[in-house]
């Protein structure tokens, strides 16, 4: 990985003000990935947006680790089934425009 697309845990911590406990749990329950490096504690730029909805569900929302953790879960399944969903569209779409092909001849 890019060594300027990691951000220090601690730099994260003061600038969102949250506790430094709080992302070893996200990390523990596999929803936020720590990088360590000679010691240091990293994450990945592109998962600054799950942890800022992470965020919001705890501090705004006062929801709890573990409805955090449902609520992650529930947003991968239901963006599994979304792509499911686009996948079939277009297989129907298709086998629909074979159709109306072989009716036309």
């Amino acid at each position: 990985m890019e060594a300027n697309k990691l951000i220090r845990i601690e730099q994260v911590c003061l600038s969102y003000s949250v506790d430094l406990s709080f992302i070893r749990n996200l990390n523990e329950l596999g929803h936020i990935e720590v990088i360590v490096e000679k010691d240091v504690h990293y994450i990945h730029e592109k998962q600054l947006k799950s942890l800022e909805s992470f965020l919001y569900f705890h501090t705004e929302l006062n929801i709890n680790l573990e409805g955090i953790d449902a609520i992650a879960h529930l947003l991968v399944k239901n963006e599994l089934l979304q792509n499911e969903l686009i996948l079939l569209q277009n297989k129907l779409r298709f086998y629909d425009q074979n159709v109306d092909i072989q009716i036309r001849k």
